[in-house]
């Protein structure tokens, strides 16, 4: 055999595929940012560095805390649950018996001011064990018939309060079918206490969310009625309390707005309050609250927000002495940064 001839063509091509160039790699043109070389922050959490971020954590949260509580006990509140009260003493042991009944559902009350009470007063009532925030509770609207009246017969989110005998209810659905219908009247050393009851809804509400061609038809009037009526004579823009009750509540106790009062109260006045006890928590053992609440900048009483921040920043406060105190008894000698991969050279071995 001929010495320079190819022992053979798969040798051959072997040896020429070598210098080929690769035209069909998949491998991705280099470039800093997809092999993530870019410049970035990478610290290096020393003690020193820990200590100090965990005390101005502390030092920022403290004070807000502590300006947070002062503010919500500054909030003057009177609270009177009144659901059991309101229960003559012969209907006491059939408390649903009665609330179902034609009995006259009127209850007396008398709240004492026992702290000065600046303009505006919010009225709220409360309501516990109520889950407005069950699915289908939720489900149970349509926006698009509360918006407009051409779609007055868009019932099909709503169901089970859909229709009457085929006709369309409006507004449908069980948040609006179980509509809060207590009411109170006020007097104030015998003398009436005006409760203002406009804006009391979300403006975007009143706006966007509520149309001002929709009027109520069908409402409450199927076999098994829920809580309150509504005036046909008004659109739905108009009835601010069905707007404040469709904003569905994210817990069980809850407070919706019922009015305000637009007059100061002074320590020692006697608040006399005429109670139209109607609205059925009985069956399900909730309980009814009527509030009567002053403001700070932070909004009502909550002292959440405060004792969260106290938490927190004495938590932050007493991590840095506690490292602070093992890095001075018990130091540790730190590794050297340089070794870290991301300060090595990249063309270095």
């Amino acid at each position: 055999m001929n010495s320079n001839t190819p022992s053979s063509s798969t040798g051959g091509l072997g040896s020429a595929d070598s210098t080929w160039p690769r035209r069909n790699t998949k491998r991705p043109k280099y470039s800093r940012f997809s092999q993530q070389e870019l410049p970035a922050c990478k610290p290096i959490l020393t003690p020193k560095w820990v200590i100090s971020i965990f005390l101005l954590v502390g030092i920022v949260f403290i004070p807000i805390g502590i300006v947070s509580l002062l503010a919500s006990r500054d909030v003057v509140e009177i609270v009177d649950r009144y659901e059991t009260y309101c229960i003559p003493i012969e209907y006491q042991k059939d408390k649903l018996g009665y609330i179902q009944g034609p009995q006259d559902k009127t209850c007396y009350r008398t709240l004492r001011v026992r702290k000065h009470m600046k303009q505006p007063i919010h009225v709220y009532y409360q309501l516990d064990s109520f889950y407005q925030n069950h699915r289908r509770y939720v489900k149970s609207r349509s926006d698009q018939q509360l918006r407009s009246v051409k779609n007055e017969g868009d019932t099909d989110p709503c169901k089970p309060e859909a229709t009457v005998d085929g006709r369309p209810i409006v507004p449908c659905g069980l948040i609006a079918w179980s509509l809060f219908n207590d009411t109170y009247r006020l007097t104030r050393n015998n003398q009436p206490l005006n409760i203002n009851k406009t804006n009391i809804s979300w403006k975007s509400d009143r706006d966007r969310k509520f149309g001002k061609n929709v009027f109520p038809k069908n409402f409450q009037n199927g076999t098994l009625v829920g809580g309150g009526t509504l005036d046909t004579s008004l659109p739905l823009n108009k009835q601010e309390d069905l707007m404040v009750w469709m904003r569905t509540a994210a817990l069980p106790t809850f407070r919706k707005l019922y009015g305000r009062i637009e007059v100061d109260l002074q320590v020692g006045d006697t608040i006399n309050v005429t109670i139209s006890n109607n609205y059925n928590t009985y069956s399900f053992n909730g309980k009814k609250k009527l509030v009567l609440s002053t403001t700070s900048w932070l909004g009502g009483k909550n002292e959440f927000v405060g004792i969260a921040y106290l938490t927190v920043g004495g938590l932050c406060v007493g991590l840095a002495i506690l490292f602070a105190l093992i890095y001075l008894i018990k130091p540790r000698r730190l590794g050297d940064p340089s070794y870290l991969s991301w300060n090595q050279n990249p063309g270095g071995h």
